[in-house]
């Protein structure tokens, strides 16, 4: 199923609109990247829905450990007004994704189960199998494909269920590439059951310290596991290109390449999770913006 032709815009203001642009340019040169492929419209749109998460993350990260479920039940608090059509007006990130979840039919469940993800978080939540993993990578970042969607025109229940699969591999990306960022945070999710199998059974017990060189080998050969799996899910979500205009889907396919390509630069460093922060160049990227391109032509014959 296509995606809807949609061309009214949500009333956001511009200077609201300014705020969540240089949101996006901040905080991920990936996403920017690759939004810069997407339709005005829904390039906007987009960098609202974006803003809107990571206002919502650093709101809790910025909050530290006292006061985070106190700006959790805050986030909460702006949200259910923002769906009861009384937006908060002090905040222009509130206004515009008021603006936008209007326009866009957006369902509240799905913000809300983020925020929820963000409570396992607050919560110090231990992930003791892969399928426990798999539930807040979908809260985490299969949310913002459900929300991403609806921006994008699309409703279909199973191209739905393929872009919450597609943010459910990004977000494993992330957690591959961030595992020594993620230790400094106070925080592990590498499933405890893979863990023990690969020879660390004890390393959520070493929290708050300093990363154990002895778990280095094989932290790595879980990060290589759950890469793979990660696979899955992003073939699973190029299925869902389908679904989408030819731009979106030319949006979607780059970004979808360039965050697998980290997956590619963890390899390259051997998953090793202290080598070093896994970076794709611009040059690669623009490769990779080319080899979207490809795709997209093949896909419209």
């Amino acid at each position: 199923m296509r995606a809807a032709s949609d061309g009214m815009r949500a009333a956001v203001d511009g200077r609201a609109l300014a705020t969540c642009r240089t949101s996006i340019a901040r905080h991920s040169r990936s996403f920017t990247f690759a939004s810069r492929l997407l339709p005005g419209r829904v390039r906007d749109e987009t960098a609202v829905v974006y803003a809107w998460c990571r206002r919502a993350d650093d709101a809790v990260d910025r909050a530290g450990p006292a006061q985070a479920a106190r700006a959790l039940d805050g986030l909460q608090t702006d949200l259910d007004a923002i769906y009861a059509g009384t937006a908060p007006g002090h905040d222009d990130v509130g206004r515009a994704f008021a603006a936008v979840v209007r326009a866009r039919a957006i369902p509240q469940r799905y913000p809300a189960e983020l925020l929820a993800g963000m409570r396992m978080d607050v919560d110090g939540v231990r992930y003791a199998t892969l399928d426990d993993l798999l539930g807040y990578c979908f809260r985490a970042a299969g949310t913002v494909g459900l929300m991403m969607s609806h921006v994008m025109g699309v409703r279909d229940h199973g191209a739905l269920e393929h872009a919450a699969d597609l943010g459910i591999a990004m977000q494993l990306t992330n957690i591959c590439r961030d595992v020594a960022e993620d230790w400094g945070m106070g925080r592990l999710y590498l499933p405890g059951d893979m863990l023990a199998a690969e020879g660390a059974p004890a390393l959520a017990d070493a929290l708050g310290g300093a990363f154990p060189q002895q778990a280095r080998r094989p932290v790595a050969r879980v990060v290589r596991r759950l890469l793979i799996r990660a696979d899955d899910y992003y073939r699973s979500g190029d299925i869902g290109m389908r679904a989408l205009s030819p731009r979106c889907a030319l949006a979607v396919r780059t970004a979808r390449l360039v965050y697998a390509a980290i997956g590619d630069r963890l390899a390259a460093q051997r998953c090793d999770p202290l080598a070093g922060r896994a970076v794709v160049p611009g040059h690669t990227k623009l490769g990779l913006a080319a080899r979207a391109t490809a795709a997209q032509l093949r896909a419209l014959r």
